[in-house]
């Protein structure tokens, strides 16, 4: 059975020592975000890759090798990639996320925005069917629907190292309030899970392989 774990870190807890974890690259994206806020979640992001793969591997956070070479344009900005297992790293608004896996794995969290123009980002990359189906809803509920159906298609593409890059349209999903599962996608045997974190986030989790995964989850603790 394949194996996931995800493993969850607040913004609070990041600190200016994690920097010595950060490769010269990593320093350097670190020191490009404006936001305080972004700094924290790119730094936990590594950290966390670093720490918890480097345990893994018995080897110090700074020693774990890490490659984010973009597969169209080589610049270090694509999925987070190291020997041995395979890794997903997703922040948004208070939360962190890492996903380690024995099989290509695509975690996405999302804060829930009620002030967004749902329609208008729905009408780019929700599917018409998808789209009847987010008409049944309104106000913060249609924002968690929405919400509900990004996570799960964004996890699915980051699975297979696309990202959104490749149109979240391409995929359709379950409803909202059914269980997470794949309706129509052409890039193989593909499971899907929701996870739970706050009232104000949701998150899913997507696993490329044909039997659904054995999923731990916990904290990250320094």
């Amino acid at each position: 059975m394949n194996q996931v774990e995800v493993w969850w870190a607040g913004v609070g807890q990041a600190r200016a020592e994690f920097l010595a974890d950060l490769n010269a690259v990593e320093r350097e994206r670190h020191a490009r975000y404006r936001r305080e806020a972004d700094k924290a979640r790119f730094l936990l992001g590594v950290t966390m890759t670093r720490r918890l793969v480097g345990a893994r591997m018995s080897v110090a956070p700074a020693d774990v090798v890490l490659d984010r070479a973009c597969r169209d344009c080589g610049k270090p900005h694509g999925k987070v990639r190291t020997e041995g297992v395979e890794l997903s790293v997703s922040h948004s608004g208070e939360w962190v996320g890492l996903a380690i896996g024995t099989a290509p794995v695509g975690l996405d969290v999302e804060r829930v925005d009620s002030a967004q123009d749902v329609d208008g980002v729905a009408g780019m990359s929700l599917a018409p069917e998808e789209l009847q189906v987010l008409k049944q809803y309104d106000g913060a509920a249609k924002a968690r629907a929405f919400t509900r159906y990004w996570t799960r298609k964004e996890a699915l593409l980051k699975a297979t190292g696309d990202g959104i890059g490749a149109g979240l349209w391409t995929v359709v999903v379950s409803a909202p309030d059914e269980p997470p599962g794949v309706v129509r996608w052409d890039s193989g045997p593909a499971q899907l899970n929701d996870l739970e974190i706050d009232e104000h986030h949701l998150a899913a989790l997507a696993i490329l392989a044909a039997e659904p995964p054995s999923v731990v989850v916990d904290q990250f603790r320094i």
